[in-house]
């Protein structure tokens, strides 16, 4: 597996496989071809259905700055064999195309070329399964924690302090704005209501579900309005983790470096799940998305209260076995209904799986491996209208009614 450094990153939403992604791939095609009078690029799948929505067409444009480009939204059909986020990269020279790649946006933020084969040189991890790291840090009574800064390093901790200021400084920023969303739904920022919504007789339960939801929703709707957020591990998803933690840290005292050790634990989940599966909703539906971040959540906070390690595979399995099937049916391509009301919901879930983890760990019978498996077959068995088109669900009767 690779680095957390590639699952952890800061950058401008609002969507990791739809605007980070592409505005990567753009930067490298120019750097491979500085010569280049123009550039065209040809969208597919999921890229060519919701990318207005969500703004590959501009990222693509800056990434490619300040050379002149061509976007076509292609409406053909891809093979089995291309990702449903598909590109290609024409470079333009003297009238002639002089170089051409296709590249595919696998979530994240992170792209690849076809054909391209793994660095093995970026592989850290050398256990793929959780299965297999529990039984390694048992063996060798280490914590999952442990385990990331052995294989990562020491130096991981300083990537993921300056990962943890950026998640809180997405909380401050959102919490601080109000008004309306870029768009053509013309979703109202509900962060600061929330925050402020209190009430003198407020239950503890209910204060706790309001600032957590307040705080998704700070992060959510800062990426929904390209703002800078931190994929954890997607930027539709950006919202769950932060959250929780920040929560969390605030309501019991724990220290930045308890969540930074916190953070090793749900990165590694994510990676697990990136690896095993997907992460892309373009792929596997928000399941990929939501999912995988609220499981990243529940196995985080299960760390922050050095539960044991069946107990941390107990809450990240709960958390993703409850959002299976989950599909990804953003209206207008936007990433706001439902994106981020999910991210609030996942929040949630994840401190409930964190307190059923506390109790019924040891009555369990799904493993969490098993769990990731069946999502990535769902996901791949889910119809493509249901997987980041905004042909389907929400997005289409919403359509059909406007």
């Amino acid at each position: 597996m690779r680095s957390l450094r590639e699952l952890y990153k800061t950058g401008k939403g609002p969507s990791s496989s739809h605007t980070m992604g592409p505005f990567n791939a753009s930067r490298q095609f120019l750097s491979e071809n500085p010569d280049a009078d123009s550039f065209k690029v040809i969208l597919y799948g999921s890229l060519s259905k919701t990318g207005k929505g969500h703004m590959t067409d501009e990222a693509i444009i800056e990434g490619l700055a300040p050379k002149e480009t061509e976007i076509i939204f292609s409406e053909d059909s891809l093979s089995e064999d291309d990702h449903p986020n598909t590109m290609d990269f024409f470079a333009i020279k003297d009238g002639k195309e002089v170089n051409y790649k296709r590249v595919y946006s696998v979530g994240g933020g992170a792209t690849k070329y076809k054909g391209e084969l793994p660095e093995e040189s970026k592989e850290v991890y050398s256990l793929e399964t959780f299965t297999e790291i529990a039984a390694y840090c048992k063996h060798h009574n280490m914590r999952l924690s442990d385990y990331v800064f052995m294989c990562e390093g020491e130096d991981i901790k300083t990537y993921l302090h300056s990962i943890w200021r950026a998640m809180k400084n997405a909380i401050n920023e959102g919490l601080s704005q109000e008004g309306t969303l870029p768009g053509r739904l013309h979703v109202a920022r509900k962060a600061q209501f929330l925050f402020n919504a209190r009430h003198i007789d407020e239950s503890d339960s209910t204060r706790e579900n309001r600032i957590v939801c307040a705080y998704a929703y700070a992060v959510s709707e800062q990426n929904a309005s390209g703002g800078i957020i931190v994929t954890a591990p997607t930027c539709g998803a950006c919202g769950v983790v932060p959250a929780a933690l920040k929560y969390m840290q605030q309501q019991k005292g724990f220290s930045d470096e308890d969540i930074i050790r916190a953070l090793a634990v749900g990165g590694l989940v994510g990676n697990l799940i990136k690896t095993n599966a997907s992460i892309s909703g373009a792929e596997c539906g928000c399941q990929a998305e939501i999912g995988a971040a609220c499981s990243m959540a529940a196995a985080a906070l299960a760390e922050l209260h050095e539960m044991g390690i069946d107990q941390i595979e107990y809450a990240a399995e709960v958390a993703m076995e409850h959002h299976l099937g989950l599909t990804c049916d953003p209206i207008f391509g936007l990433v706001q209904i439902p994106c981020i009301e999910r991210n609030a919901v996942a929040a949630m879930r994840a401190i409930n799986a964190l307190s059923l983890a506390n109790f019924l760990t040891t009555t369990r019978k799904i493993s969490f491996d098993m769990v990731v498996e069946v999502m990535y077959e769902t996901g791949r068995d889910m119809h493509h209208i249901y997987r980041e088109t905004s042909e389907g669900g929400l997005a289409k009767l919403y359509a059909l009614e406007e």
